[in-house]
């Protein structure tokens, strides 16, 4: 800090002036810089950590105990509970199961909200009426879903009527009762439940890209199909990571909508991990049951994250 001395006139007191050496007028300090930013989060933390976080702790220790309605004390027991669920082969199943469902719940997904976002990117007054109509599966409950498709599946239902009017001859398909078709048609109840949402994310990734890029291609004589596979696909890569890990995980966590549609069956064909865990709880094998549940939050997080990892890295280098 310097100061100046300045000649008063007479009579006048002598008056002393302070300048700054610093020309950078100063600046207030965010609340991160100032450290108050924590306690924002705060809330959230908790939530996490008491609804979210402890659960997972407390039900990864029971996996690994005796835990059952038999008996009043619970021991550990190792992995004892995985070595019966495999032994009894209801470990294994259920696990091929699962992933064989995430993966058609995907690809039916992916496939028909991609292809809604491409006929409704346009912001008109028809689109708009459809995408609210798109989005009210969303809105309904995943149970409630199930028992309407149940009913709309059944062989006397509207479906195989449907289809006996448009085709000749009666089908009487038994849609959730035929090994070979239950998977998929609870997977496209699934993908029909879900597209609403997976659809408006990727009509949000449309509306970013610039206009100018199009135009510019389009004079340049690109084509729709040049347009969508050079231009919109790869400028929709942050919509798709984000559609497939949301559609991943919540596909590799699925019980609404089977439980009440084929309750697992015929047979186990649509036992996925969380079919399965419900069972063993059913019967009082709190043990295992803890044990698949276990292996439900391990298979999400060996198989969502490192999908998503890989995806992101494909956005920087495009």
């Amino acid at each position: 800090m310097a100061s100046t001395t300045l000649t008063p006139e007479a009579g006048a007191p002598e008056q002393t002036a302070v300048r700054s050496s610093d020309p950078t007028p100063r600046r207030r300090k965010s609340p991160r810089e100032g450290g108050h930013w924590p306690w924002f989060a705060l809330p959230a933390v908790v939530l996490v950590a008491v609804f979210f976080a402890l659960p997972f702790l407390l039900n990864a220790g029971f996996a690994f105990s005796d835990w059952s309605g038999f008996s009043d004390e619970i021991g550990f027991n190792g992995i004892d509970n995985f070595r019966t669920l495999i032994d009894q082969e209801i470990f294994w199943p259920a696990v091929r199961t699962t992933l064989l469902y995430a993966v058609c719940v995907l690809v039916f997904e992916m496939a028909v909200s991609l292809t809604l976002a491409l006929a409704l990117e346009s912001t008109t007054r028809i689109n708009t009426i459809f995408r609210s109509l798109f989005f009210i599966p969303v809105l309904i409950s995943p149970l409630a879903a199930g028992y309407i498709w149940k009913g709309m599946l059944a062989t006397n239902g509207p479906i195989n009527g449907m289809l006996s009017f448009l085709l000749p001859g009666t089908v009487e398909t038994a849609w959730l009762g035929d090994p070979t078709t239950a998977l998929p048609a609870v997977a496209l109840i699934e993908a029909w439940k879900w597209s609403g949402l997976i659809t408006l994310v990727y009509i949000a990734g449309l509306k970013a890209i610039p206009k100018e890029l199009l135009e510019a291609a389009t004079i340049d004589g690109a084509n729709a199909w040049s347009r969508f596979w050079r231009i919109k696909l790869r400028m929709l890569a942050p919509a798709l990571t984000f559609n497939v890990a949301v559609t991943l995980a919540v596909a590799l966590m699925a019980y609404d909508v089977i439980a009440p549609t084929t309750g697992g069956g015929p047979g186990d064909h649509t036992t996925t991990l969380n079919i399965a865990m419900r069972l063993q709880w059913g019967q009082s094998f709190f043990g295992p049951a803890s044990a698949l549940s276990l292996t439900v939050a391990v298979l999400v997080i060996a198989s969502a994250v490192p999908l998503v990892m890989w995806m992101r890295k494909k956005e920087v280098a495009q």
